[in-house]
């Protein structure tokens, strides 16, 4: 076989290593994302009947200062709004651009995949586990 047949092989080796390990961080973060979203819709439950009822949501923008009107309503998991779940059980980080358009007419964050430990990685090193966050709201929630 020629170098340049092995160099061929390493490639085509090198490229089917990395996609496997693509896809099985793809496969454990959804994995992870399934069990946090059963967490949440099971702590939506707890807090319907514990008779916490859901807020509007407010979002803050990248830049600046203020919030933004959203459509969204939930129950806000950190004492600060930065993060909140909905009835559905959606996982939202509350923040949106915040141009003049934006506070006039308002934004819709986008839901984002649920994590297990919330705040993984943040530079603050402000971490939780999410069932711990979920039991913190139920027993003190983010009044309006």
């Amino acid at each position: 076989m020629s170098a340049q047949g092995d160099q061929t092989d390493w490639t085509r080796h090198r490229r089917e290593v990395f996609a496997a390990k693509e896809q099985a961080l793809h496969a454990a973060r959804q994995a992870e994302h399934e069990q946090a979203t059963a967490l949440i819709r099971e702590a939506v439950a707890r807090f319907q009947e514990a008779g916490i009822a859901p807020l509007p949501l407010r979002a803050r923008p990248y830049t600046g200062s203020g919030t933004v009107r959203t459509d969204l309503t939930g129950w806000y998991l950190k004492q600060d709004r930065s993060l909140a779940v909905d009835a559905e059980g959606r996982y939202y980080v509350m923040r949106v651009e915040g141009g003049l358009w934006a506070r006039w007419r308002g934004a819709t964050p986008e839901p984002s995949p649920a994590p297990l430990v919330v705040g993984r990685g943040a530079r603050d090193g402000d971490t939780f586990e999410l069932q711990e966050l979920l039991e913190m709201r139920l027993q003190d929630p983010v009044r309006p």
